[in-house]
C-alpha cells in the first residue's frame, strides 16, 4: 500500500512541476463555416482550407449575414476560440471574416484569385492531418496592422501539437507574401528526393555507369512542390472586437467589386452615348447642306432619279 501511494504522490508532483514551469500548451480550435449563396468552387475551397487544418471544426451554414455576433456564441458551444467566416455577396464575390472569439480583434478582407486543389491538379501531395511551416514574409513586421494580422494567421493556420486529429509530421509549408497591399497564400510539400552521384565516364569493357557513394546526411535533395489551393487576400477594415466594436484599422486603397463593375458599365454606356452623339451630329450637318428637309426627313426622290429607275 506504502509503494501505491509513493507512486501517486510522485505522479501529482510530476504534474504539479509542469504546471509550474510556465510551459504553457497551445490550444487553438477553428471554427470554419459559410453564409447562404456561395458557389460551388466557394464550398470546394472551404472543404481544402479544413482538411488543411485538423484543429478545425465545420459547421452549417450561418442564415444571416448582418448580425454576425451570434458567430460568438456559436464558437463557445463548439469551444473554438478563432472563426473563419466566408461572407458571399451576390454570388460572385467572396469575404473572409477571421477573428478571435470571443474579445477580438476581427479581420476582414476581400478573397480573389482563389483555385481549388481539383483545379490547380498539382503533382504535389501531403499527409492529411501533418502540422505546416509557416513562413511569412519580412514586410509582416513593418506595420502594426500586419503584426496583427500576423498573429491570426499563426492561431489559425498554424497546427497545435497536441491537436486530436493531426499527425506528428511536418511535411507541408505555407507561404504568406505581402505584394502590392495584398496577402498571397500558397502552400506548398517539401519533397525530399535521394541523390545518387553517377558518373558519365565509361571504362573500356565496362557499359554501365559507375555509382559512387556519398556521405550520410548530404544524399538528400529538399525541394518544394505546390498542392494547392491559392488564394490572394485584401484586407479592408480590423475591429477591435469579436465581430463588432471600434475599427482601428482601415484599408483606404481599398476598392469594392460593386463600384469596379458600376465603372465598367458606365464606360461601356459612355461608348453608346459617343456613338449616339455622332449620329445626330451627321444629320446635322445633313440639314444645313440641304440634304434633309425641315421636318427631320429625306426630299422625296424624283421619279427619273437612278436609284428609282433600277431598283
Amino acid at each position: 500500500m506504502a509503494s501505491v501511494y509513493k507512486s501517486l504522490s510522485k505522479t501529482d508532483g510530476h504534474k504539479e512541476e509542469d504546471s509550474t514551469n510556465g510551459v504553457k500548451k497551445n490550444k487553438q480550435r477553428v471554427l470554419i463555416l459559410s453564409s447562404r449563396g456561395i458557389t460551388y468552387r466557394h464550398r470546394h475551397l472551404l472543404n481544402d482550407i479544413a482538411s488543411l487544418l485538423p484543429h478545425s471544426r465545420k459547421d452549417a451554414k450561418l442564415d444571416t449575414k448582418s448580425k454576425l455576433y451570434q458567430l460568438n456564441e456559436l464558437a463557445e458551444l463548439y469551444n473554438c476560440n478563432n472563426v473563419l467566416f466566408f461572407e458571399a455577396r451576390k454570388g460572385k464575390d467572396l469575404y473572409l471574416w477571421m477573428s478571435k472569439a470571443p474579445n477580438g480583434p476581427t479581420v476582414k478582407m476581400h478573397m480573389q484569385n482563389l483555385h481549388t486543389m481539383e483545379e490547380l491538379h498539382f503533382t504535389g501531395n501531403c499527409l492529411k492531418g501533418s502540422r505546416p511551416i509557416l513562413s511569412f514574409d519580412a514586410s509582416f513586421d513593418s506595420a502594426p496592422h500586419l503584426r496583427v494580422l500576423k498573429e491570426l494567421f499563426l492561431h489559425i493556420f498554424g497546427v497545435p501539437k497536441g491537436a486530436r486529429k493531426a499527425k506528428p509530421f511536418i511535411d507541408h509549408v505555407m507561404g504568406f507574401t505581402l505584394a502590392d497591399g495584398k496577402i498571397w497564400i500558397r502552400n506548398y510539400q517539401i519533397s525530399e528526393t535521394e541523390a545518387s552521384a553517377v558518373s558519365t565516364s565509361e571504362t573500356p569493357g565496362d557499359e554501365k555507369p559507375t555509382v559512387k557513394a556519398r556521405e550520410k546526411g548530404k544524399e538528400t535533395e529538399i525541394s518544394l512542390v505546390e498542392i494547392g489551393p491559392r488564394f490572394v487576400l485584401t484586407p479592408i477594415v480590423i475591429q477591435e472586437g469579436s465581430f463588432g466594436g471600434p475599427i482601428i484599422y482601415e484599408n483606404k486603397e481599398f476598392v469594392s467589386p460593386n463600384q469596379i463593375r458600376s465603372e465598367i458599365r458606365q464606360k461601356k454606356a459612355g461608348r453608346y452615348n459617343a456613338r449616339a452623339e455622332q449620329s445626330v451630329e451627321r444629320l446635322a450637318k445633313k440639314g444645313e447642306l440641304g440634304l434633309r428637309t425641315s421636318g427631320g426627313r429625306t426630299k422625296p426622290r424624283d421619279a427619273l432619279d437612278t436609284a428609282e429607275l433600277f431598283a
